[in-house]
């Protein structure tokens, strides 16, 4: 099967502080099993499959917004990952046992998705989404298309 795409995965490189504890932060708090795991010498990484991936673009006015419902005001630096689970507690109270540090409680969004604003060992800012029922039966996930796709 061909994928006419112009690309093809999306791969986000995060350098952590301490790699072990990061390690055990994602693969153990999330339950992801390494892709792929790399030593070379003194250096350490390894691939996590994460799966579907999307970038999102935000202006800062979007930006604000969304920190603004997830974690009642602006903190989420340039980069902030979003990652959708199926159990939005059980996600939040297994990061949050790994060293994960709660930013906000977990809020109903106006498009209807549950979301709580969580901070990795290493400061990133992770959101947790569970969609809600209703827009998994019409395929919708918080986004509308601007652009016609």
């Amino acid at each position: 099967m061909s994928n006419d795409h112009p690309v093809l995965e999306l791969r986000v490189a995060f350098t952590v502080k301490d790699f072990e504890r990061s390690v055990k932060f994602y693969c153990d708090g999330l339950g992801i099993e390494p892709a792929a795991i790399w030593n070379n010498g003194d250096g350490h990484a390894l691939v996590l499959d994460m799966g579907q991936a999307t970038l999102e673009l935000f202006d800062e006015a979007q930006a604000e917004t969304i920190d603004s419902l997830e974690a009642g005001k602006r903190v989420s630096g340039q980069v902030r990952f979003a990652l959708q689970v199926p159990d939005l507690h059980a996600a939040m109270d297994t990061l949050l046992a790994h060293g994960a540090t709660l930013v906000h409680p977990p809020v109903m969004t106006p498009w209807g998705d549950y979301n709580v604003r969580l901070q990795d060992p290493d400061g990133m800012q992770i959101t947790l989404f569970q969609v809600s029922e209703k827009n998994k039966i019409i395929g919708f996930s918080g986004f509308r298309s601007i652009i016609g796709r």
